[in-house]
């Protein structure tokens, strides 16, 4: 996709969801389809008759006026409207209703705030940060969220920002589990979805020894589900 800039800066209201570009001296502009338009500018394989809502290449969409197939042609070489959309999608920006971006922008910051909350923990503490703790850090350091880039494309660079304010780290942790026979049905179910598992024994009496590497916050996670499935009856030490 290379390093464009895929948001308008433009200060009138937008009422239509667009995508722009300036080329040859002119303005072309297309309709699009947000969802779509955003994942392919996230870089996922969409295809350009999904991302457009009508074959037409607009000089000012808000106006309805459609460009001429002459300036088409003579600035990208085609009037076919697929094609010239795509150029359009791939090298021009996006401009959105305020409203949609915001949509966007705080569907993203959920995400975030969850993946740092299950995949960090506190250093010091080693226990993860709540939720609203991590959308404090992000408003007092003033996180700006990219609209148009999924969530793991800007984690890092997100993640070094709150570090101003909070300490976090990724590390995995390691534990050794043993679950009583009796519990054994339920656990299994419960830490084969967390994933991370290392090994796994039985023991003679029909205990199940386990070993899981898991981030920060999964791991407490599982800590607090199994101590809870097996009403306290886990052994769980962190290697």
């Amino acid at each position: 996709m290379g390093h464009m800039q895929y948001i308008s800066d433009d200060k009138e209201s937008v009422h239509i969801n667009l995508a722009k570009l300036k080329k040859g001296g002119e303005n072309f502009e297309v309709p699009v389809n947000v969802e779509e338009a955003i994942k392919f500018k996230e870089g996922k394989n969409i295809e350009t008759k999904d991302i457009i809502n009508a074959p037409h290449i607009f000089f000012d969409a808000q106006k309805g006026e459609l460009a001429s197939e002459v300036h088409m042609k003579s600035v990208f070489g085609t009037s076919d409207p697929y094609e010239i959309a795509k150029v359009i999608l791939r090298d021009g920006e996006l401009q959105l209703t305020s409203d949609i971006r915001e949509k966007e922008r705080e569907r993203k910051k959920s995400e975030l705030i969850a993946k740092i909350t299950r995949g960090a923990i506190d250093p010091k503490t080693k226990l993860p940060h709540p939720p609203e703790r991590i959308k404090l850090a992000l408003e007092e350091a003033k996180v700006r969220i990219d609209e148009f880039r999924t969530v793991d494309q800007q984690l890092d660079e997100i993640v070094d920002k709150l570090r101003v304010i909070l300490p976090i780290s990724f590390e995995k942790k390691m534990l050794s589990i043993i679950i009583p026979g009796e519990f054994t049905g339920k656990a299994q179910n419960t830490i084969r979805g967390k994933g991370g598992l290392v090994e796994e024994d039985w023991g003679e009496q029909g205990e199940w020894k386990v070993t899981v590497k898991l981030p920060g916050g999964v791991a407490h996670e599982l800590i607090d589900e199994l101590k809870s499935l097996t009403h306290g009856n886990v052994k769980i030490k962190e290697i």
